[in-house]
């Protein structure tokens, strides 16, 4: 064994300047969007407003959760709309709630504002967070998934949009 051991050989110089090429260019890019004060993409709620898509349905809602697991769905202008039970095959919404509960805690914001629940006139079905602006396209998730939030609009006190509807 020789006693001679070089550090310099392991990498090939050729992939540390791509390396570092690809960083550079990454913190250009971020920078040039940041000074240029570029917009993100619209989001799918905004796009169909501004392409004049109705509202069939809408609905105020807040998650709130029970001591005993329960999830109690509020209608703000009064009234319970749902109740999630533990053990209910209700999984779905328990998951969203959890994760939009988790970006709003990380904001500092309780569950106190709503989430506008809305049914589009092109069957879309979507879930915005008035609090955080963060929305929701339903409808990707499956008919399943879908049909659970669905019910909410459907349920006592859900106040209808459209006059046809």
């Amino acid at each position: 064994m020789s006693g001679t051991h070089s550090h310099g050989d392991m990498l090939p110089r050729g992939t540390l300047f791509l390396a570092g090429a690809l960083v550079l260019f990454a913190l250009t890019a971020a920078s040039v969007v940041r000074i240029a004060d570029i917009p993100p993409a619209a989001s799918p709620t905004l796009m169909r407003e501004q392409a004049g898509i109705r509202v069939v349905k809408s609905r105020d809602l807040r998650f709130i959760d029970r001591a005993d697991g329960a999830v109690v769905i509020e209608d703000v202008k009064g009234g319970v709309a749902s109740t999630v039970v533990p053990g209910q095959q209700t999984g779905f919404i328990r998951g969203v709630m959890r994760g939009l509960a988790r970006e709003r805690r990380a904001h500092g914001i309780g569950d106190g504002p709503p989430f506008k629940l809305t049914l589009w006139a092109d069957g879309e079905l979507s879930l915005v967070d008035s609090a955080t602006g963060r929305a929701l396209e339903l409808t990707a998730f499956g008919t399943t998934n879908r049909a659970t939030f669905a019910a909410l609009l459907d349920a006592k006190n859900a106040v209808s949009v459209d006059p046809e509807a």
